[in-house]
């Protein structure tokens, strides 16, 4: 029997090891203590293929004891949100992280933006210390070159990685080349890079088994939208032209992303779907044929028409609208996790200064009317996020549209859980994320074989 989407349906609710199956949708959840975490990842056995810088070691082993923490910066009663309660290592991570912040990184003025090179040089700093990295992957570095990029880009440097031993060619080793994933990385699409996310991507070639072409995309303010989705649009075609050559199975090629890349992964699946016909030549509010009122992306939409859609796509707490609701902006989730409602509101000013492309499909994918016919997705949503509600909002349109959607939702985790592998726990369900998005990758489900 089969749901929405082509999805297996479990009669009624079925539950085993946090994965809960209802409708066409596929969900997994679960909060804290449940032992399938421990059961993915045990660091005993990843010692030999796993580097652990002393400052990621330290702290790793200081939020394996959160309660000792906690009581030490007296704030041992847990955090409980609509009904879901945080992670305790994150609770421990989150009053350590603002009491460092209040000292050393003062608040800017009200009203005014923060500094993104400010931003850059922290993120680098944080990541240095949030993931253990991957030893078992090899990583090249690799540009696509001007004539191959959108106007006003010299190049787009990208990250190449595979794990050692795998997908090296017809003839040699298995002989078999690996899918490809082209990941877009998160930071608001102000900050973030291929250094900030070099450990989750190692990690995701490691686990999923395929290639991983991390992508350095343009960033804003210095270059608004829509240079990012240009440059995103741009590499994902590179990939498709250069398969052989970097390894990958020709035409089995899939977009992941977290955060703004998590966006943009949702974007490159829209503007490649029948070439980007549905979603080209509409501007304005939502509505018609396309929905979002089409893109205004220009160089994007054409090189869409030239490349097939993914065959399949991972979106971990995306951002899939640019006006959050009043849920996130006045709620319980709008500040004290990590990612905040007003930094929501500066990041959307620097990518998008201009309100009237706030709706097109380029920018909010949640908005387009029709979400059929898209490549399968894997959808990650954080109990702990301010955009928990459009990314679960969007998981169920998916569904509802015939697309077959993995939803994993972690209730007790934040938003950037998957870049903090110094938390166990957190790890564990990175490891989850990836082994998914692999299982696609991997298997028969190639795009235009669902519905």
């Amino acid at each position: 029997m089969k749901g929405a989407g082509g999805v297996k349906k479990v009669g009624g609710v079925k539950k085993a090891g946090g994965m809960t199956q209802a409708g066409g949708m596929t969900q997994a959840g679960g909060g804290p203590g449940q032992g399938r975490r421990r059961g993915l990842y045990n660091r005993r056995i990843r010692r030999s293929d796993e580097h652990w810088p002393l400052a990621a070691r330290a702290n790793s082993w200081l939020f394996r004891h959160p309660e000792l923490v906690l009581t030490a910066l007296g704030a041992a009663a847990p955090v409980e949100v609509e009904g879901r309660v945080l992670n305790r290592s994150i609770q421990a991570m989150l009053e350590v992280v603002n009491r460092v912040q209040a000292l050393a990184l003062p608040s800017p003025a009200p009203g005014s933006a923060p500094d993104p090179e400010v931003m850059r040089r922290q993120l680098r700093r944080m990541a240095v210390i949030a993931m253990p990295i991957r030893t078992d992957v090899y990583a090249t570095g690799r540009r696509v070159p001007a004539e191959e990029s959108p106007s006003g880009s010299d190049g787009i440097p990208v990250r190449v990685y595979r794990r050692f031993g795998s997908g090296i060619g017809s003839g040699v080793g298995t002989g078999k080349r690996l899918p490809g994933i082209v990941y877009l990385h998160g930071g608001g699409w102000v900050t973030g890079d291929l250094v900030t996310h070099d450990a989750s991507c190692r990690l995701l070639a490691a686990v999923s088994g395929c290639v991983v072409v991390a992508v350095d995309y343009r960033l804003a303010p210095e270059h608004p939208y829509p240079a990012a989705i240009d440059d995103a649009m741009a590499a994902y075609a590179w990939v498709h032209h250069h398969a052989v050559e970097l390894g990958i199975e020709p035409g089995r090629i899939g977009v992941m992303g977290d955060s703004a890349g998590g966006n943009m992964a949702a974007v490159v699946s829209l503007l490649t779907r029948e070439g980007g016909a549905r979603e080209g030549g509409q501007q304005g509010g939502a509505g018609g044929a396309g929905g979002a009122g089409g893109d205004r992306t220009g160089s994007a939409s054409r090189i869409a028409a030239s490349v097939p859609p993914p065959v399949a796509q991972c979106l971990i707490y995306p951002t899939v609208k640019a006006r959050l609701g009043p849920e996130a902006t006045e709620g319980p989730l709008s500040t004290g996790f990590f990612l905040t409602a007003e930094g929501m509101d500066a990041f959307r000013a620097a990518y998008v200064p201009d309100e009237s492309t706030w709706d097109d499909a380029s920018v909010s994918p949640l908005l387009v009317d029709d979400l059929s016919d898209l490549a399968p997705a894997v959808v990650v949503t954080a109990g702990f996020d301010p955009l928990r509600y459009d990314g679960d909002a969007y998981a169920r349109r998916l569904a509802e549209a015939g697309v077959p959607v993995e939803h994993r939702h972690y209730g007790d985790q934040v938003h950037g859980f998957f870049g903090m592998g110094i938390l166990d726990d957190s790890l564990a369900l990175s490891i989850e994320v990836c082994d998914a998005m692999g299982r696609l990758m991997h298997g028969d489900n190639q795009h235009g074989s669902h519905g």
